[in-house]
């Protein structure tokens, strides 16, 4: 069946994003259409009112700045990552036995690694070349990572199958002697470049199935990288879809490397919200006391995926706190603070859904199954603006290939929307 416009728009933001930097080149592409203008850090900035947007490596800040916004105008910002579970390539990455050309891959994150195996994968990424230039690069269906027959491992379905993640997780990309292939030279010439010129690259594997709907009355919705495209795409069409009539400052923030923790120039625990945010309060002649009083009176959404009850593990789950897929967004709650999420925060949450009139529902792990974290709690540590943590209800995640409920990316802009234009 056809996609309905919002999952098209969705399938078409994931299949243009196999990297994190794809996806911010995607997000500066759509923001730069509808009138956003892009700023270079290292130059002076326009302090007037407007739509602006910088780039960082694999991560991304747009802002709007309503007219009449002075030195203590609080922001609105909604935070997600670029970056997915996966693998990444090597140095030396051209490798093979046996007659098999091969790439040699590292795993990125922690990704579900039988998902991997028998699927068409691609290379993606970019490459810096010894004159100071930079190319995004991308193969298309490349490599694949071929799990071994059942004839040879007879025990596989009975005892679970083990992937030693260096000897059975290598790719293949050919035949033929490694001596006569250079995997760097290829992904050069995409770029129509000699990969002797290559002085480093980002390179990392992707799955290159499109995006679906299926099943009864084509509920579901399959697709890579939801965790955490998905709250990418959400809150972006969130942005383009405000107006400049907002009483505060919108900030749409999308940054890299939450799979690997954070803590890089680009990611949530970096510098780059802070730096953005204070140098937006100095082009509004901030003081440093107005700056934190702008902030007291801030918020953020953290966007990411959280789990979907799974119906044939009903026990890894809350007995009482179950959201599935397609019940609309979820508010992610932990008592650790693993979420940031709290009394407050959740009656923000509650607000904006019901300005976007969505219904959502609550997620908090089960005791014996500890939660992971996101960028919420980050984003609170750092700037001490108010923070609540929501996202997506997903099964397999982290798996090559995601499961959401149709209508719940929606239903996610739309809430994020809500949160952005409060007034």
């Amino acid at each position: 069946m056809p996609l309905t416009p919002y999952l098209q728009s969705l399938s078409e933001f994931v299949q243009a994003s196999p990297s994190s930097y794809h996806a911010v080149a995607e997000a500066a592409r759509q923001l730069t259409a509808a009138g956003y203008t892009e700023l270079a850090e290292s130059d002076a900035w326009d302090a007037g009112a407007g739509k602006h947007f910088i780039l960082r490596d694999g991560a991304i800040v747009a802002w709007l700045q309503p007219v009449g916004a002075g030195p203590t105008t609080p922001f609105r910002i909604v935070g997600s990552h670029t970056d997915s579970p996966g693998f990444k390539l090597k140095p030396k990455p051209t490798t093979g036995t046996l007659g098999w050309l091969q790439a040699g891959v590292e795993v990125y994150g922690g990704p579900l690694f039988n998902s991997w195996l028998d699927r068409e994968l691609e290379f993606a990424g970019r490459l810096a070349f010894a004159d100071g230039s930079v190319e995004l690069v991308r193969t298309g269906p490349f490599l694949r990572i071929p799990q071994l027959a059942v004839h040879l491992d007879r025990g596989v379905n009975a005892e679970g199958l083990k992937l030693d993640p260096q000897r059975h997780l290598n790719p293949v990309i050919g035949l033929g002697e490694v001596d006569h292939t250079d995997l760097v030279g290829h992904l050069a010439g995409l770029a129509k470049r000699a990969g002797k010129n290559v002085a480093g690259y980002d390179i990392v594997v992707a799955d290159t199935q499109a995006p679906g709907v299926f099943g009864v009355d084509d509920a579901l919705f399959a697709s890579g990288r939801l965790d955490n495209l998905s709250s990418v795409h959400a809150s972006l069409q969130a942005m383009l879809d405000l107006t400049s009539d907002l009483s505060e400052i919108a900030v749409f923030a999308a940054f890299d490397h939450e799979e690997l923790g954070s803590e890089t120039r680009s990611g949530a625990s970096g510098p780059i919200l802070s730096d953005i945010l204070t140098r937006i309060g100095a082009g509004l002649g901030a003081s440093e006391s107005q700056r934190l009083q702008a902030y007291a009176s801030s918020w953020c959404l953290s966007s990411d995926a959280g789990h979907s009850v799974h119906p044939n593990y009903a026990e890894r789950h809350d007995p009482a706190n179950r959201p599935i897929a397609g019940g609309g967004p979820m508010l992610k709650i932990n008592a650790n603070q693993r979420y940031a999420t709290d009394a407050l925060g959740a009656a923000e949450w509650a607000r904006a859904c019901q300005r976007a009139g969505v219904e959502y529902q609550e997620f908090v792990s089960s005791n014996a199954v500890p939660c992971g974290s996101t960028i919420g709690p980050l984003t609170a540590t750092r700037l001490g603006i108010r923070t609540v943590d929501v996202g997506l209800a997903l099964l397999s995640m982290h798996s090559a290939r995601e499961l959401a409920g149709a209508s719940d990316p929606e239903n996610l802009s739309r809430a994020i929307t809500g949160f952005l234009a409060p007034a």
